[in-house]
């Protein structure tokens, strides 16, 4: 262990020196023309593989290791690329290299319509995979030629999802979870205290599923002309093991090719010879090139602010209540800034945390100036809380948003410590509840009572809210809250939601509402590339970690654990949903 840890320290003062000299022969080598360049007869490149964030976010150590390891494009990278690239006459088409990525069904949905936008020009959009997921084949539809490998596979199977139930194991050990919450279909609590999914679960996750399918189900349909109800019942009969040839009578597919064959139809495709390199740009890469900043922010314009993640009272990852407060504050006070698109994509978190962020947006909303929020794949429970007092909220048809409730869950470790480890404790107080509530001892049922009707209180203000944000009775809002999900289209019929659209369209609707251009925006908070990252990246700084024994998997769950022990136990939060 010393051993290993000696070997980081090392390795790490190492990666510094080599990295700086590294950034500064970087620096050096830049200072004239840049060191990528867009030639004509260029593609643009999508590698579509790893997990992929709706933009670059301000990053610790350790998130900063996942995303030069991940190293996929962003969705805003994506989408700011194709706007540009429609226009370039030194960029022919586009390029869907489908390698299994990981991206949220709404802003599936956002790019696949950026991509639409970016067919209009007229350019060839090209997508080539070993094996196609289910994900990524949905994308691929947009392409005019969809190429597979002659011995892949699609897959495309519908929508589920397996929730695992923990109370059998925590019985074994002597760990009750002892659950204060408000909400029939608040479900965030059951694997702890089930051992099966109940029946209002069941029902919204039913719900929202089949949605979401009809969604992919139609998009593959009309993007490969094939009757929808054929779609569905390819979903049935695990065709993932069919041969490949099957995949092109059944139209899913137009080519069978081995990759060497792609790349040659790839440089025809650019006009490039066949002996030439193919001259692939990807969206970073390419904006850099293009030295695309935001607009001018000592000028009149509309802040884009991200939220993204967890929300918190404390610490550097997600939505970080104080963090969000003061930048909110910031832009309210900001005499240039007109208005405000809060992106949001959440699926919540600390129920406090939640409402001191409402409440710094009821003070930019006191300068006059309007909020228009945009939902991406989350904006549930504490997300849809900060969300509900925008003048007007916008969410992409598959966005996962309500869960309006609140629960509360705090862990007696009695029966694992004391009764079978043999651990007792003695405590001496002053008054009844003076050492409070603690995980060694059960709650009392006083302390208990006093839990839930905090809970009940919370949720009280939390449905307020929404009610006084959206105009509607309080009553009315609870009989569609108890803590229940609805997808974008579903929000909207219900009236917890505007308007359908995407971010581009929030922005173009708040430009209209204050009299700005659309391209007059600038992006919060600030993200830039910091001396860490141009480290790693450029002088294989993550290998030399990896060689010392730093496993970025392991730091994951401690990072996990980290949180856990740090969350308020008020939480207004969604569970994570995984679709398979």
């Amino acid at each position: 262990m010393l051993g290993t840890m000696a070997g980081l320290w090392i390795s790490l003062f190492l990666l510094f020196i080599g990295g700086m000299i590294a950034v500064g022969v970087a620096i050096g080598s830049g200072s004239g023309d840049s060191m990528v360049k867009v030639e004509k007869h260029s593609a643009l490149y999508f590698n579509l593989s790893g997990e992929v964030y709706d933009r670059t976010q301000p990053a610790d150590f350790l998130q900063l290791l996942q995303q030069v390891e991940n190293d996929a494009p962003t969705l805003e990278d994506m989408i700011r690329s194709l706007e540009l690239a429609a226009d370039d006459d030194k960029i022919e088409g586009l390029y869907l290299n489908c390698s299994g990525a990981g991206i949220g069904m709404a802003s599936r949905e956002e790019l696949i319509e950026a991509i639409a936008r970016f067919k209009e020009s007229g350019k060839w959009i090209y997508a080539y995979s070993d094996s196609y997921s289910q994900g990524d084949y949905v994308i691929a539809t947009t392409a005019d030629c969809v190429a597979l490998n002659p011995i892949g596979s699609i897959d495309i199977h519908g929508l589920g999802g397996m929730t695992p139930f923990f109370k059998g194991l925590l019985d074994k050990i002597g760990v009750k979870m002892q659950i204060i919450k408000v909400g029939t279909y608040k479900s965030a609590v059951e694997p702890y205290i089930l051992t099966s999914m109940s029946e209002p679960a069941r029902e919204q996750m039913q719900q929202y599923i089949d949605s979401i399918w009809s969604y992919l189900a139609e998009t593959v349909s009309v993007n490969r002309n094939i009757p929808e109800d054929s779609v569905r019942a390819m979903a049935s009969q695990l065709i993932s093991t069919r041969e490949a040839k099957t995949f092109i009578s059944d139209g899913l597919a137009d080519t069978l090719l081995y990759k060497r064959q792609s790349d040659e139809l790839l440089r025809e495709y650019c006009g490039i010879r066949s002996d030439e390199e193919l001259r692939l740009v990807t969206p970073a890469d390419y904006l850099s090139v293009k030295n695309i900043s935001d607009f001018n922010s000592a000028k009149d314009h509309i802040a884009v602010l991200f939220a993204i993640g967890e929300i918190s009272d404390s610490g550097k990852d997600g939505i970080v209540g104080p963090d969000m407060v003061n930048q909110i504050i910031e832009l309210a006070d900001d005499e240039h800034v007109r208005g405000m698109v809060f992106r949001v994509n959440s699926p919540g978190g600390s129920a406090f945390a939640s409402e001191q962020i409402w409440e710094a947006l009821e003070y930019f909303k006191s300068k006059d100036k309007p909020l228009f929020v945009s939902m991406g794949d989350y904006a549930a429970s504490g997300g849809y809380y900060i969300s509900c007092g925008a003048d007007s909220i916008f969410a992409d048809e598959t966005t996962i948003t309500g869960s309006i409730g609140v629960f509360g869950m705090i862990p007696d470790f009695s029966g694992l410590v004391t009764d079978k480890l043999g651990v007792n404790f003695s405590a001496v107080e002053t008054n009844e509840n003076a050492i409070g509530l603690t995980g060694f001892r059960a709650m009392t049922p006083e302390q208990h009572a006093a839990m839930q009707k905090s809970v009940e209180d919370i949720y009280d203000l939390f449905t307020g809210r929404v009610a006084a944000g959206r105009g509607l009775e309080q009553d009315y809002v609870k009989s569609i809250a108890e803590g229940r999900v609805w997808i974008g289209t579903a929000a909207l019929g219900l009236g917890l939601v505007d308007a359908i659209g995407s971010l581009d369209t929030t922005i173009e609707a708040l430009a209209d509402e204050t009299g700005l251009d659309s391209k007059d925006i600038v992006r919060y908070p600030k993200t830039e590339s910091s001396v860490w990252e141009q480290l790693l990246r450029q002088s294989g700084g993550l290998d030399q970690l990896k060689a010392a024994g730093y496993d970025i998997e392991t730091m994951k769950y401690i990072d996990i654990v980290r949180r856990m022990r740090t969350a308020n136990p008020m939480q207004a939060r969604i569970e994570p949903i995984i679709f398979e």
